[in-house]
């Protein structure tokens, strides 16, 4: 027998079901279980590091108590070696611990072989002095250990690349030539987080990698998706339950992240953005604008030597961005940010100026341009950076001693504030606009990109973009916002125009 056939023959005739219908039953791992462990354990190079990455409710947390028990007290157990799994907090580390428990008390083989402190959620391998501790960030112990093996609980709830807790897992394996380390999660939010960027590592022999996911191109309601993030659908996974999950989340958008990350394993942000995927891609047929066409516009002038953007939307509901960054260093931008700037600007999505910072005279020979082909309404701007971008709008051309732009012209640009007072009616049309279906955006890349890291704090009734907690960039979403916030709006007593709004602002 292989290795990896040693563990699952362990684990069948020795751990029992903990809970559920099937308690005290023997554990039959399913086939892709058994598969994981036979790539962990018969790794030809040696496996370091192991993920598996699925759904909620597909047997997780009781697959990690059985690896466990396996090191204890099984064929993996080594002499006088420390054991370690670590979650984020007390609660999830307290529920490894206590399925691994309720094992050993139903087995009265594994009752002989392991001993039990529920105090300190601490188990003893009898036969080899094998110790196993469940450890919680929260509860910061994880410093003074060397453990032989880490199981990483829901690594998935760790935000950003880096983690002290993990970090000192890890750095306490290092007394081993052989360390294992082995990861069972759902997918993180985001491709800056620690997870996702182990998923995403280049391939390596000593890494297994097994992710089950819905594929994004398939319905909320499709159960091929289904089954693609949940492999034991039908078995241990309840698929009244996931019909249920599907329904709710149908219906009630603010719900649908949580539905792709915990039932479809997606990687998306648990809390709701600003606007969902699927009502976002529901507006995503490509713009028909036409020259002479009504348009207004926003204008999100970032620091010079970061994404700026500009956003148009017409009277029919075309909208067409445009968005600018430095040319040099962008490649590195790409990297930083974890998005393909570069690739996006190879495509004509993102436009690039020479040199180190986005140059506003270019940006101003662009507004010439809209100006010249379109109708122009009016254009929301937020006045940080407005000043840089005037002077050239302003500055008399060489040959004919002409501004730019006229004043007739400067005089259609409003500043625009970023605080509840103008954002709020803003965002109330735009999200209108969006879940009646009334906008053409194409699914610009760039403009999905903000479109998936624009959140919102506040309440109904009083609303703005949320810029300190976002993730990634979200200069389209707020241009965007703008463009739609200065066009005239429909209210209960008729129709309410920028002017209208401008004069109630003076008032209030």
């Amino acid at each position: 027998m292989t290795r990896g056939d040693k563990v699952v023959a362990f684990v069948h005739r020795y751990c029992l079901v903990p809970e559920g219908k099937l308690v005290g039953k023997p554990i039959e791992l399913m086939p892709f279980q058994q598969r994981f462990l036979r790539e962990i354990y018969d790794n030809p190079h040696g496996t370091h590091t192991a993920v598996l990455s699925i759904a909620r409710k597909n047997g997780k947390t009781a697959l990690i108590a059985c690896i466990l028990l396996a090191h204890l007290a099984g064929p993996e157990a080594v002499q006088n070696s420390q054991i370690v799994s670590g979650a984020m907090s007390r609660e999830q580390a307290g529920l490894v611990f206590s399925l691994a428990v309720k094992m050993v008390n139903m087995s009265p083989a594994l009752s002989a072989r392991i001993k039990i402190f529920p105090s300190g959620k601490r188990l003893l391998g009898l036969s080899k002095n094998v110790e196993y501790r469940a450890l919680a960030a929260e509860g910061k112990t994880a410093h003074g250990l060397s453990p032989i093996l880490a199981i990483l609980d829901e690594l998935g709830q760790v935000k950003g690349p880096t983690n002290p807790f993990i970090e000192a897992i890890e750095t306490a394996q290092g007394a081993y030539d052989n360390p294992l380390k082995i990861i069972i999660s759902t997918q993180a939010p985001t491709d800056l987080d620690m997870l996702s960027q182990i998923i995403d590592a280049p391939d390596d022999p000593r890494i297994v990698k097994h992710v089950y996911a819905s594929p994004s191109d398939t319905a909320l309601d499709d159960p091929a998706g289904w089954t693609a993030a949940n492999p034991a659908l039908g078995v241990f996974r309840s698929l009244a339950d996931v019909e249920k999950q599907c329904a709710k989340a149908l219906s009630i958008p603010s719900f649908e992240p949580a539905y792709r990350n915990l039932v479809r394993n997606e990687r998306v942000e648990l809390v709701a953005p600003f606007v969902t995927r699927s009502i976002w891609e529901a507006n995503g047929a490509p713009p028909e604008m036409k020259p002479k066409q009504k348009v207004w516009g926003g204008l999100d002038l970032a620091e010079v030597n970061d994404l700026c953007a500009e956003v148009l939307v017409s009277d029919k509901g075309d909208v067409v961005p445009t968005f600018w960054l430095p040319a040099d260093g962008l490649r590195d931008k790409s990297k930083a940010d974890k998005v393909p700037y570069d690739l996006w600007a190879e495509a004509g999505y993102l436009q690039t100026t020479p040199g180190k910072s986005v140059r506003y005279r270019n940006i101003a020979v662009h507004l010439r341009q809209v100006f010249d082909t379109y109708d122009v309404q009016l254009y929301g701007f937020d006045r940080y950076h407005m000043k840089y971008l005037k002077e050239w709008m302003e500055k008399p051309d060489e040959k004919t001693g002409l501004a730019l732009f006229s004043q007739e012209e400067l005089d259609k640009f409003v500043d625009f504030g970023q605080g509840t007072a103008s954002m709020t009616p803003a965002l109330r049309a735009f999200e209108e606009a969006l879940l009646d279906g009334l906008h053409r955006h194409g699914n610009h890349p760039v403009l999905t990109m903000c479109a998936q890291n624009a959140k919102v704090v506040g309440d109904s009734g009083s609303r703005k973009f949320d810029k300190r907690t976002a993730r990634g960039r979200i200069d389209g979403m707020v241009a965007y916002a703008m463009a739609v916030g200065v066009m005239p709006q429909k209210v209960e007593d008729g129709k309410r125009t920028w002017d209208d709004y401008v004069a109630d602002m003076a008032v209030t």
